[in-house]
């Protein structure tokens, strides 16, 4: 159901254009009651992305990386990331895009990908949507050793984990990013079914 019918925007400005671009608009929205409303609202546009669960079905293992991220440093987490390989479109169908973020990130080539679900990391605040993967991997389509491209200031450092060592992980806090604990789920009740 589309709701542009009750919304006017009246301004946008840019407030920053640095490393992604975030924006201030200005806007009236047609509350339930028929009145309008002015609001104000900044929100951050780093562009869409993708991530991917790479998972081998008959060892019962899991791909993750692990990697420097500043806002979750800057917010109180002293250690590097432990995620899902994951990137901005930057352009690029998103079924293309995650199989060459793979490759860099990971060292794996994976031809085969099954799209599972999109999602709005921080509908609130970042325009982003993710699109959400998964694929089987095994150890003969490691073509490199990933890590990531050093000139983008990546430094990652490449996991194969147990699936169940994975969820553990999650309980004791180690893996506190959302789209990789979102991809664990899935696989729980999808493809492990724990």
């Amino acid at each position: 159901m589309s709701i542009a019918h009750r919304v006017r925007i009246e301004t946008v400005r840019v407030l920053s254009d640095d490393w992604y671009v975030l924006r201030k608009a200005t806007f009236a929205f047609q509350r339930n009651d028929g009145s309008w409303q002015t609001q104000n609202r900044e929100a951050y546009d780093r562009g869409n992305g993708a991530a991917i669960l790479l998972y081998d079905p008959d060892r019962r293992t899991v791909i993750l990386v692990k990697q420097f991220r500043y806002p979750a440093f800057s917010n109180g987490h002293d250690d590097l990331m432990i995620e899902v390989p994951a990137g901005l479109l930057d352009d690029a169908e998103p079924e293309e895009r995650i199989r060459s973020e793979v490759e860099e990130e990971t060292g794996f080539r994976i031809d085969r990908v099954e799209k599972v679900f999109e999602a709005f990391m921080s509908p609130g605040s970042v325009t982003e949507k993710l699109h959400f993967f998964t694929g089987v991997y095994s150890l003969g389509d490691r073509v490199s050793d990933g890590g990531g491209h050093p000139d983008e200031g990546e430094d990652i450092d490449v996991l194969e984990v147990g699936f169940d060592q994975a969820m553990a992980m999650i309980r004791s806090g180690e893996i506190r990013d959302a789209k990789t604990i979102m991809l664990l789920q899935y696989a729980a009740l999808n493809i492990f079914q724990v």
